[in-house]
């Protein structure tokens, strides 16, 4: 072993440059290796509750890559091997699961995925898709009619293309169809709402209405009456606080529908930058997700961060990410990570640039004062809480690059694993501190398919030489970053299939642009899933007890339709996951499922 994890942790240390890393992932190996000697010599004498057998298995262990077939006992793997290594863990009571020859990965953590607002979207109308203002105004009223009980229409996934040339939506075509209840729609990408003059007149926003510090109310630049367009969260308070939040029950049952979805495309754990503010202890949502927890109903694992909002960071938000920290910890629930947004998005031009736009004269705005941010992160980087910084534009990047080095400065920490999300417009200096600060560069692969919103939008504002830069996925992951991959659902679905296949091809799925856009940032398979999996389990500091299938780790595993190694990248979307095991329970079937015998069959 010694001459073998003596290649392994040199061919390592060429890829991860970042001495902190380094040692972080040496002790990845070093405990896969001890793993896979300890099943073979010590777990011979257990009987497994479950054999997972006749798979092609792809570990993402390092030292032992492909397997046929594993032993699960208590909710965690204890071996891993051949199917005769495998079956002396056969007892009376074991239940064996036949894969078929299908291949089985760890289960997939979706690294960025807003939840609870994912969830409750799912009980609202859905305008995803919708490619005509007509399309849209019949999915409302359809909608408003189907629901005469509800005092507001809300929904989301409405798209700026719709609203060429502006790109941004007017009151006036939500009145033509519903005139007399308030109507809230968001946008695809979180950060532009749609209201209609009901919606605008119970909220109180006049003319006259200031723009709150942060937020844009979209004004007639001849009259100054509102448009009915509302533009990043600060704004979208003004009427969000005027809309009846949902009911606990409402909340329980639309996180029981997500999580049904999550496991149905293969998602074992989800980190949810929810942006719930816990300023005044108010954890209500926390302790639904903790009831669930309880009950024994969660069949997703959630680490959620807790927005802090500017100008500053208090003293009693600290103390309250800290309680959360304290009251949620274990392997089903934890919180007590800080979310903050620095910029906006590149699409409304908020998006915080180091020169001006290529089609304005002003190049965004960032969130937070430069020095109240930089202490914000050192005061909680001091207390051990792990940070995530919402930065899209290159100088939104290179300020949290600078808060997460100065923190580690100040506070001679070394492994702190912050996190900066999305990084869609990065400065080519920057690209190598990832790896040397050792700051998770979490992206979400769907965000950069090439249809006519980045091929259009987002290039046309950004100019050519900076459009050339975007989701620059392989750059950070060769100079050292560590990729953690999310979907940022409901923005995008929440299925990360698409967004293997994009990060494989960077081509639309009818195969645009020839050569796929921006090529060079393209991944290899491994290293896409390892962004799902192994990396994602990493950022959250969980490599040791997830992220690959290996003794000792949480038996989280998926068996997929289809062997993503022996198909063409340009069909890797449309995996479709035939089960889900979620701590060595079976948390999915599908009705696909027909490899053998089904788990509905097996003998518990």
């Amino acid at each position: 072993m010694g001459e073998h994890t003596a290649d392994v942790l040199e061919e390592r240390s060429e890829v991860l440059k970042a001495a902190h890393i380094r040692v972080a992932w040496c002790g990845v190996v070093l405990l896969a290796a001890w793993g896979t000697l300890g099943a073979a010599n010590a777990a011979s004498q257990q009987f497994a509750d479950t054999m997972v057998v006749n798979a092609r298995v792809y570990t993402v262990n390092s030292l032992q890559p492909w397997a046929e077939a594993l032993a699960i006992r208590q909710g965690k793997i204890i071996a891993v091997g051949s199917s005769k290594e495998i079956a002396s863990y056969r007892g009376p009571a074991t239940k064996t699961i036949d894969a078929g020859g299908r291949l089985v990965l760890p289960g997939f953590t979706d690294c960025h995925n807003h939840f609870l607002d994912g969830s409750l979207s799912l009980l609202q109308v859905d305008l995803v898709g919708a490619a005509t203002v007509g399309e849209i105004q019949r999915r409302v009223k359809d909608y408003a009619a189907a629901h005469p009980d509800l005092t507001w229409v809300l929904g989301r996934g409405w798209g700026y293309t719709v609203f060429a040339p502006s790109g941004l939506p007017d009151k006036k075509y939500l009145d033509q169809i519903v005139p007399d209840r308030p109507v809230y729609l968001e946008g695809f990408d979180g950060h532009t709402w749609w209201a209609n003059s009901k919606a605008l007149q119970v909220a109180g926003i006049t003319r006259t209405t200031p723009d709150p510090p942060g937020g844009i109310i979209v004004r007639d630049p001849g009259t100054g009456e509102p448009t009915g367009a509302i533009k990043e969260d600060e704004a979208d308070d003004v009427v969000r606080r005027v809309v009846p939040p949902p009911s606990r029950e409402q909340v329980t049952a639309a996180l029981l529908r997500g999580m049904q979805e999550a496991n149905r495309v293969g998602l074992v754990r989800v980190i949810s930058p929810d942006g719930v503010s816990m300023r005044g202890g108010d954890f209500h949502i926390l302790d639904v997700y903790d009831q669930l927890r309880r009950e024994g109903k969660l069949t997703v694992r959630f680490d959620v961060a807790l927005r802090i909002p500017p100008p500053a960071l208090t003293q009693a938000e600290l103390h309250e990410v800290e309680d959360a920290r304290h009251r949620y910890h274990d392997d089903w629930l934890s919180a007590g990570k800080a979310k903050f947004f620095v910029d906006g998005v590149i699409e409304t031009r908020t998006a915080a640039m180091l020169a001006p736009y290529a089609d304005d004269t002003q190049s965004g705005r960032l969130w937070w004062e430069p020095a109240a941010y930089k202490h914000a992160v050192a005061e909680l980087d001091r207390h051990g809480i792990q940070v995530f910084s919402h930065a899209i534009g290159d100088r939104a990047i290179r300020l949290a690059l600078d808060a997460y080095e100065n923190a580690r400065q100040v506070n001679h920490t070394s492994d702190a694993r912050h996190r900066i999300e999305h990084i869609e417009d990065a400065s080519a200096e920057d690209i190598p501190r990832f790896g040397k600060l050792g700051v998770v560069a979490s992206f979400q692969p769907l965000h950069a398919y090439p249809d006519d919103d980045v091929l259009k939008v987002w290039s046309r504002n950004l100019g050519p030489e900076r459009a050339q830069r975007g989701w620059a996925w392989h750059d950070v992951e060769s100079s050292g970053g560590v990729l953690a991959f999310g979907s940022d659902w409901p923005i995008v679905t929440m299925s990360p299939w698409p967004g293997v296949q994009n990060a494989l091809t960077r081509q639309t799925v009818e195969g645009d642009p020839q050569g796929g856009w921006l090529p060079n940032e393209r991944i290899s398979l491994p290293e896409a899933i390892k962004g799902y999996t192994l990396g994602a389990a990493f950022a959250g500091h969980r490599e040791k007890t997830e992220g690959s299938l290996q003794p000792g780790k949480l038996a989280d595993l998926i068996v997929l339709s289809q062997d993503l190694f022996k198909i063409e990248p340009n069909a890797a979307g449309k995996t479709e996951v035939l089960l889900t095991m979620v701590g060595g329970k079976v948390v999915y079937q599908s009705p696909n499922w027909n490899a053998g015998r089904t788990a509905s069959e097996e003998r518990h």
